[in-house]
């Protein structure tokens, strides 16, 4: 057997593969995702293979992206990121478990690992199991759908921002609108289910799922706040409050201040050692729930820009993979409202929540009129 985990796979206080090694099962190795097996390393920079310390089960990791220490936001991950595990990497392996916590939006890499894991067992013949884990995000749909052309390891789908579903609600979804690049119609998979669990609830995450979403505050306003790493302006990494403030050098400086600086999983955050001023937007979940409600929140990447004195200078090359598309990056460079450019988006939204209807497991929340 071999899992693609990563410190979010456990079974209460004990970690999944020490609960499957105790039932005498054989693992054989272990796939880890972005921010590796620990969930330690920094965002988008390469995690290199190692060993479990208490098991001796080699990790190999499947994210490689490329290291730019002195201008992290400029790393294409049009290019890099995610590998698929490859045919040697599976020749002792009869079964493929995929077990980690999503936290429900499109640019969370761990998605996209999802879909080359499945592409992989298909590939080789492989049995695969889906261990199911509630969605915190999974109570809403919004944001601008990616469009064919923009694929990248931030988005290989036409699906929003925050697409509503589990890890295996959209596994169905891939398999069956046959968006993979492999056959799936011999694909032996299992998709085991989470008991007691519906959209309508606000699933509080127990682990920190990686290094900068470390409240359940910071994972509310994610969706909205990421659009800011696509721009020059800081959204809190190497600071107490990642995703939860943004900010940069060049706002008002009657604004919050701080000052981004080396932590663990930001070892050389944007903007580091610089004072910034700008928002802090929540100090705890309850801030951060009624800031965002069950929408998508544009207001702040609009302030940003208008802000930012630097137009021509505002966004770099990973906005638009977040975005899905260049749409978004033109209607604010256009000065358009945010009436106007969720309006934009309507059309796609609705058609894809027409297809996720199909593939729910659990009560829906969302259009129940």
């Amino acid at each position: 057997m071999a899992i693609f985990t990563n410190h979010t796979g456990c079974i209460g206080k004990s970690r999944l593969i020490d609960v499957l090694l105790r039932k005498g099962i054989n693992i054989v190795k272990i796939f880890s995702p972005e921010h590796g097996f620990l969930g330690t390393f920094d965002d988008v920079v390469s995690v290199p293979n190692f060993c479990d310390n208490k098991t001796g089960i080699p990790i190999l990791s499947l994210w490689k992206g490329k290291n730019d220490k002195e201008n992290p936001e400029n790393i294409n991950l049009l290019n890099s990121g995610g590998k698929k595990p490859t045919s040697d990497e599976l020749s002792d392996v009869d079964v493929m478990v995929f077990d980690i916590q999503d936290v429900g939006v499109r640019f969370y890499t761990y998605l996209s690992n999802l879909q080359q894991f499945i592409e992989a067992a298909a590939e080789n013949g492989k049995s695969l199991k889906i261990l199911d884990r509630p969605n915190p995000l999974g109570h809403y749909v919004d944001g601008p759908v990616l469009e064919r052309g923009w694929e990248s390891f931030l988005g290989m789908q036409p699906i929003p921002v925050v697409y509503g579903m589990t890890i295996g609600e959209y596994a169905q979804m891939l398999i069956d609108q046959n968006w993979l690049s492999v056959s799936c119609v011999n694909l032996d998979y299992k998709i085991i289910p989470c008991k007691n669990y519906s959209h309508e609830h606000l699933y509080q995450l127990p682990i920190n799922p990686s290094p900068n979403l470390t409240t359940m505050a910071a994972i509310y306003l994610y969706p909205s706040l990421c659009f800011i790493e696509g721009t020059p302006c800081s959204v809190g990494r190497g600071t107490k409050f990642p995703f939860r403030l943004y900010g940069s050098p060049y706002f008002p400086k009657n604004l919050f201040s701080f000052i981004p600086e080396e932590r663990l999983g930001a070892t050389n955050p944007k903007l580091r050692n610089q004072k910034c001023y700008g928002y802090l937007l929540a100090r705890n979940k309850e801030d951060a729930i009624a800031l965002t409600g069950n929408n998508l929140q544009l207001k702040w990447i609009l302030n940003a820009y208008e802000l930012f004195p630097f137009k021509e200078l505002f966004f770099n090359s990973r906005f638009d993979l977040l975005a899905g598309s260049d749409q978004l990056r033109i209607a604010i460079i256009k000065n358009s409202s945010e009436s106007m450019i969720r309006a934009s988006w309507e059309p796609q939204l609705d058609e894809f929540k027409k297809i996720r209807k199909q593939y729910l497991l659990y009560p829906d929340c969302i259009d129940k009129n």
